[in-house]
């Protein structure tokens, strides 16, 4: 039997689950605190999730865009790092249980546990039309819009090999433009005089939004404009038409079914089951609807934050889904930890403060809406990567990304075009 109480003289004890942005940034804000921090995750590495698409389409290694948990963490000495998986939290004893039998006991819970992607009740699409919010998703993917060129290039069939050059994309947000644009990128420009029997150009990419434009939450006039960027690249944008059914021979949408070989689901998230650990209302997509003060309704104790709850955002809706909203809840909740240690436990309420939407089309370009000024274009783009250069972690990682960048916009060539890890589930879908 676990003993949860908290032993004499000893620092008061902080469990987060989940090493995203969030919890990532509680545990650094903590660094020298008198607490005791577990950081658990069931993955050994820290993503940088808003160029995990340039993963799966070719332009940056694994590498580049995550690192080892216990590096970074490695100066704390308050900070102890567990490879695990989160099973179940029990309230009452304070205490968290992994999927190897491991009972871990809190003081303070912070769940920043993440989401993945949803189907909308057809999770049966998922073998055929994968998401990406993991490296394992994105070497996936990667290797089925690879593999489909080798293999149109050796199909004799015109029918079979005209699905095997179509790429389509569900949900035009940031995610779903961002990978058309690349892969229409890919196949004009990368794949240039590369193969003998097919030309990569003749690909066809399909961006299908069921919504009434692409980039929903941008300006309407930058919405506009990303989408005249994606057809000058030859991206077919169908909009206001939802899919019906998703299989291993393509997709059925707008009353017509579509051969492709390759789908990408980039349509909606799920959140992790904590709303069910803790017993605790939830919203459609699995999210804790969380207090002002990013803690779980009943449970002081727990704070919920990133992917893994829902917070009001005054009258403007609710707080987004992004890597920045997520970093400042991990903020909020490291100083709201040390504030109650100090004597103070007035909740003190989140307030999230937006510093603007990014999107990129292709290589060389972008929207950018931070309120009180839009770019659009190539001079959208270079803020865009300087922004993503900003946020990377290391000297290393931004000079190898910039790069990168920089390489592949002069002349084209991707670096990271090796197909990996072939599976048989890969093998049965590109037959």
């Amino acid at each position: 039997m676990t003993d949860t109480a908290t032993p004499p003289n000893t620092p008061h004890r902080v469990v987060i689950v989940g090493a995203g942005f969030g919890g990532l940034e509680a545990a650094n804000s903590l660094r020298n605190a008198d607490v005791a921090v577990t950081v658990v995750d069931q993955r050994n590495h820290h993503l940088f999730q808003p160029l995990l698409y340039q993963v799966a389409t070719s332009t940056l290694a694994t590498s580049e865009i995550a690192w080892p948990i216990r590096h970074l963490l490695r100066k704390y000495k308050n900070i102890k790092t567990l490879l695990g998986t989160v099973e179940s939290v029990d309230t009452a004893a304070r205490t968290i249980s992994t999927a190897d039998g491991e009972v871990i006991a809190y003081d303070t819970l912070v769940l920043a546990t993440g989401a993945r992607h949803a189907y909308f009740g057809h999770d049966d699409w998922e073998p055929f039309a994968p998401g990406l919010k993991t490296l394992e998703d994105a070497t996936t993917i990667r290797r089925r819009i690879l593999t489909a060129f080798e293999k149109a290039e050796r199909e004799p069939d015109p029918a079979r090999r005209a699905a095997l050059l179509t790429f389509v994309i569900i949900g035009a947000g940031p995610t779903g433009v961002e990978i058309a644009g690349t892969i229409a990128d890919l196949a004009r420009d990368t794949l240039k005089g590369e193969f003998r029997v097919i030309d990569p150009a003749t690909a066809q990419v399909i961006l299908i939004e069921g919504g009434a434009r692409v980039l929903g939450a941008f300006a309407p006039d930058l919405s506009a404009y990303a989408q005249r960027a994606l057809e000058k690249l030859g991206v077919q944008v169908h909009l206001g038409n939802p899919v019906m059914k998703c299989t291993a021979d393509g997709v059925e949408y707008a009353g017509k079914f579509v051969g492709a070989a390759t789908i990408i689901w980039a349509a909606g998230v799920q959140a992790s089951p904590a709303a069910k650990w803790l017993d605790v209302p939830a919203d459609r997509a699995g999210r804790v609807v969380a207090n002002d003060d990013l803690t779980a309704p009943g449970h002081p104790d727990i704070f919920v934050i990133g992917d893994t709850a829902t917070v009001k955002n005054g009258d403007k809706g609710t707080v987004p889904g992004i890597a920045p909203a997520a970093k400042q809840q991990g903020i909020h909740v490291a100083k709201a930890i040390r504030a109650r240690l100090a004597g103070d436990i007035a909740p003190k309420p989140f307030r999230y403060r937006h510093a603007g939407d990014l999107a990129t089309i292709g290589k060389r370009a972008a929207v950018t809406d931070f309120g009180w000024i839009k770019f659009k274009g190539y001079v959208a783009w270079w803020l865009w990567g300087l922004a993503h250069i900003y946020f990377l972690i290391g000297v290393r990682n931004r000079l190898a990304v910039a790069m990168s960048w920089l390489w592949i916009s002069v002349s084209g060539t991707r670096s990271a075009r090796l197909i990996t890890q072939k599976d048989a589930a890969d093998e049965d879908h590109l037959k």
